[in-house]
């Protein structure tokens, strides 16, 4: 939305204009669902001026009422379903990884956390007829595991017959065999997945603000952001926040932070990916005693809670722990060299 046009808005001037806009408040949308602490704090406005200006962004925008279950079904018609590229997987999420959620997932070390995430920044780039969204890839790395040379992998395990689409979409001359044209394949794959390593909790915090930045620049492109990724969600807040008299400080930010990511995902139908690290329960004497870290807030944050454990050799077990809509269950993929692939 241009500036001029938040001038609209009752007490907002050239100047206060300038500020929201600045500050990523650039639509009566985004001015609509922000707190007035929120507008206070980040466009350094007065908290009272702040209530007034939200509260007129939400008439111009028509955000905040009630509307009818139909109105809602009918808008949840524009969620896309980005899949995993494996059917028992993506029956598991009833189509795939939806947009407009937060979809969790978490397991021990080396359960094939991040190489869902690899996997998901280039199927999300796919065409919607192969699986994709048609769009481009926010990697919020706090744990330095992205690895382009895994998308690169992930790239060429690819069926041939997607790896040709993509070609003549991208309008790269060649053919899946061809090795000049594949290298070219993959660099205009890695060019849509925009990476920022996390070095602490609090520049986590702002990259999940520059997320929302970014993907309001690249909402009227040719790859507007349909996936952010982040991995993960609660190693920095794990590390930096230790023992139960930090506790609450913690989960303040966490809850935060989780905001903001879904924020990302309601005004620009984003697919928001986090994995979380786990703790063994020392009490659980049947079962399985791992755990999900980031307590009740992440649990409600989340839409989706997946749970990867180890099998046999490269196989993996995926479980759905919770879902609004789904019922629980188990799915078997494979991680190989190729990238995630069915039994």
């Amino acid at each position: 939305m241009p500036e001029d046009e938040l001038e609209d808005l009752p007490g907002v001037g050239p100047a206060t204009a300038d500020k929201l806009v600045d500050n990523g408040f650039e639509s009566y949308q985004s001015i609509a669902v922000a707190s007035p602490g929120e507008m206070s704090n980040t466009a350094d406005i007065g908290e009272s001026s702040a209530a007034d200006i939200i509260n007129a962004a939400r008439d111009a925008a028509d955000v905040g009422g009630f509307e009818t279950g139909a109105t809602v079904l009918e808008r949840r018609e524009e969620i896309g379903k980005l899949s995993w590229q494996i059917d028992e997987v993506d029956d598991l999420l009833g189509g795939g990884i939806e947009t407009q959620s937060i979809t969790e997932v978490y397991g021990e070390f080396g359960s094939g956390k991040s190489q869902v995430t690899h996997q998901m920044a280039v199927n999300v780039q796919l065409e919607p007829e192969n699986g994709g969204l048609d769009g481009g890839c926010i990697f919020v790395d706090s744990e330095d595991t992205f690895r382009p040379e895994r998308i690169d992998d992930m790239v060429r395990g690819l069926d041939d017959e997607i790896l040709a689409d993509e070609m003549e979409r991208r309008e790269i001359e060649g053919t899946p065999s061809d090795k000049e044209a594949m290298e070219e394949l993959v660099e205009a794959f890695l060019d849509q997945i925009h990476v920022a390593k996390a070095f602490n909790s609090n520049h986590q915090i702002l990259l999940a603000e520059k997320a929302k930045e970014l993907a309001g620049e690249h909402e009227e492109t040719e790859w507007p952001i349909r996936i952010v990724c982040v991995d993960s969600l609660t190693a920095h807040f794990r590390a930096e926040y230790v023992g139960r008299g930090e506790l609450a400080d913690r989960q303040q930010k966490l809850n935060k932070h989780l905001h903001d990511l879904m924020r990302i995902g309601d005004l620009f139908n984003t697919a928001i990916l986090v994995t979380n690290q786990v703790a063994s329960n020392p009490d659980s004497y049947f079962g399985d005693p791992t755990q999900a870290i980031g307590g009740n807030i992440l649990g409600h944050a989340s839409t989706f809670r997946m749970y990867l454990r180890k099998s046999k050799g490269d196989k993996r077990i995926v479980r759905l722990v919770d879902a609004p809509n789904l019922a629980d269950g188990e799915a078997v993929m494979r991680v190989q060299n190729e990238g995630l692939k069915p039994e």
